[in-house]
């Protein structure tokens, strides 16, 4: 714990150098750039010619060229830039907290003692979501490639951390983790502008892949349903599914659910509520964009990460166990009738009526496509 302890406060602890002046080399490019108050920079490159199609990562040079200490060697490092093949048929954003790790955000106590007295190796995951995110980048073909973008109001600080987990579980690491700067600024004391840091960052994902199709993941914990429904309603044709793992009976959450709901439906598309990754993946198999032999290995990977609690949360009182939950499905035979059942109740009373039936949230699947009937008189009607 101590050790674990001393590594978060050097990675807080940082020294930064503002306003440093660097060289970028990319291909035949060279970009001069100067960073800001807090030592971070964005640059924009636009290749000569066709990138190598075999290659996925594209290396790019840094060089600080002010301040430089004398008698030291120059300071270099390299960089990754990912390009998305032409195989890709969709891409993921995806969030972190709560989604893809355990954190516990909706809880501050728990949520310190995570970030704090933890490190990449006692971190856990939620259950099943390595093998799920692995199977949406292969794809149905299993060598699809499909990116995958992570956004997060975490720190920079934490980016090794994160990246440590990443590989301990071999989850895609995906061609950018997107964190956001934490300290005083003019804006804000504290980093409370979650919503706006994460909706302009999947505006930018969206803006730079036009033409791409996307899965939106998160969770009920905070304030994604809210960012999704506003992704949704600005980009309704362009969203295949929205999954939002469930960790939280909190019945305030059912309100900003049912509005995004709402959009969704009305996009034609699916929203699934669930505590864990099967549901998701089972849906995902069923449209095309991850094998369905993909589902064995999900499953063996959800049932491995239901481990017994350890002494620390045996201590806390936190022997959860592992129970199937119930899966509700929320389609009526047309989508403005599954609008309307969204509309007048249907999330919350699912939600309320397994709450005392079983110890964990149910599994809800609002599907935005009309039913096999309604195609059946619709593809009737057309002849």
């Amino acid at each position: 714990i101590w050790e674990n302890l001393a590594n978060m406060y050097k990675r807080f602890e940082s020294d930064e150098i503002p306003y440093a002046r660097l060289k970028v080399r990319f291909q035949d490019i060279e970009k001069e750039l100067v960073t800001d108050q807090e030592g971070f920079f964005n640059v924009w490159l636009e290749p000569n010619g066709p990138l190598p199609a075999d290659k996925l990562w594209q290396d790019v040079e840094l060089e600080l060229t002010h301040p430089l200490r004398p008698g030291y060697p120059p300071v270099r490092a390299t960089g990754n830039i990912f390009v998305p093949p032409a195989t890709a048929r969709f891409g993921v954003i995806s969030d972190i907290d709560d989604t893809v790790v355990q954190t516990d955000a909706a809880n501050i106590l728990r949520m310190a003692r995570t970030v704090f007295l933890g490190n990449a190796r006692t971190r856990l995951p939620f259950k099943g979501v390595a093998a799920f995110y692995r199977a949406l980048f292969e794809g149905s073909g299993g060598k699809e490639m499909n990116p995958l973008f992570y956004v997060s109001s975490s720190p920079w600080n934490l980016y090794d951390l994160l990246t440590d987990f990443f590989n301990l579980l071999e989850i895609p690491i995906g061609p950018i983790l997107f964190l956001r700067d934490w300290g005083l600024t003019e804006n804000e004391i504290l980093p409370t502008q979650h919503k706006v840091h994460k909706t302009n960052t999947i505006d930018l994902i969206m803006s730079l892949y036009a033409s791409m199709p996307f899965i939106l993941i998160g969770d009920s914990g905070q304030e994604d349903p809210e960012i999704y429904y506003d992704i949704v309603r600005r980009y309704p044709k362009r969203i295949l599914a929205v999954y939002i793992r469930n960790v939280s009976r909190d019945l305030r959450r059912p309100e900003s659910i049912r509005k995004l709901a709402e959009k969704v439906v009305a996009a034609g598309s699916t929203l699934i509520l669930a505590d864990d990754t099967l549901p998701m993946a089972e849906h995902a198999a069923q449209n095309g964009w991850i094998s369905a032999s993909s589902l064995p290995a999900i499953e063996a990977r959800k049932e491995a990460d239901e481990a017994p609690p350890g002494p620390v949360e045996k201590l806390l009182g936190e022997e959860e166990k592992p129970a199937e939950a119930p899966t509700v499905v929320v389609q009526e035979e047309s989508k403005q009738a599954t609008q309307q059942a969204v509309e007048t109740g249907a999330i919350e009373e699912a939600l309320e009526k397994t709450e005392t039936e079983s110890p964990k949230p149910p599994s809800v699947v609002v599907k935005g496509e009309d039913s096999e009937e309604e195609k059946k008189d619709q593809a009737k009607g057309e002849v």
